[in-house]
């Protein structure tokens, strides 16, 4: 029933949606190319990802190829804002100064600055407010407090069955990235059920902790901080004209993705359609 009402009923956008030209974000979720492992799911070394053998090198021109379809004009990336470190690298690189590492920052980053033939990278990562709070003036107040509530929280719990679940799920994840080829992979990576689906995983294991610990430790640390990434993405935008290619670990997409498809203020343009909104 609800369906056929919602068809006759005003699309809410005829009153948020300016128009004028909005400007647009492109979110490639990935994996970490160098394989840093720094994350709770740890890949085991063969199910690796070799992305500096010429198979995977002719597979990332197939990546740039498509990425360059949506013709960005900004480059986003995780990494802090002073990104001069890897515009240096950028420099030396252009001039054969430099061989790329595996660093999905270099692999994909720095081929997009070259192909749109941009200067600037931007760093839009951050740490969350609770490390801001416990590294902060108050901090010998707070600590305390905030080692009370990340007791045991780490974003697992292999005796819950959906964990082990994902588990399953992840380690099936590793096997196609390296079975198929890179751009397919990462189109199912950013595909949405895989996002609205890779964001549950936070949702079970010690999101469960005692009564709210577990929800109140994740929107303290993670979701803070991907809200923090979204605020500095808002910040690089100045222009309505603006193409922003957003480069971050699939984790942090799931949130994001979300966050750009709730705002008005956005192209929202899908990794899969990238020329959408260039006719």
């Amino acid at each position: 029933m609800w369906s056929g009402i919602a068809q006759v009923l005003p699309d809410p956008d005829q009153w948020l949606v300016a128009d004028d030209p909005l400007p647009s974000v492109m979110l490639l979720g990935t994996f970490h190319f160098g394989y840093y492992n720094l994350d709770a799911h740890k890949v085991a070394e063969q199910d690796q990802v070799d992305i500096l053998s010429p198979e995977r090198q002719e597979e990332m021109t197939q990546l740039l190829d498509h990425l360059l379809r949506f013709k960005p004009n900004k480059v986003a990336i995780e990494a802090g804002r002073n990104t001069g470190y890897l515009m240096q690298r950028y420099r030396e690189y252009q001039k054969g100064y430099y061989v790329l590492g595996r660093d999905e920052r270099e692999q994909i980053a720095f081929r997009v600055l070259g192909g749109m033939n941009l200067d600037t990278l931007y760093g839009v990562d951050d740490a969350p407010l609770v490390r801001s709070w416990y590294d902060g003036a108050d901090s010998l107040c707070l600590r305390p407090v905030l080692d009370t509530l990340y007791a045991d929280w780490d974003f697992s719990s292999p005796d819950d069955p959906l964990s082990a679940r994902y588990q399953t799920f992840y380690e099936a994840k590793d096997r196609m990235s390296q079975e198929l080829p890179l751009l397919t992979y990462l189109l199912y990576l950013n595909s949405p059920k895989v996002l609205r689906r890779g964001f549950g995983s936070y949702l079970t294991g010690d999101f469960t902790l005692d009564e709210t610990r577990g929800a109140d430790a994740l929107s303290l640390h993670w979701y803070n901080r991907n809200l923090r990434i979204f605020r500095h993405i808002q910040a690089i935008t100045t222009s309505p004209q603006d193409r922003i290619l957003v480069i971050y670990g699939a984790g942090h997409v799931q949130i994001l993705d979300h966050l750009f498809s709730c705002t008005p203020a956005y192209r929202h343009v899908p990794l899969a359609e990238p020329g959408q909104g260039l006719d």
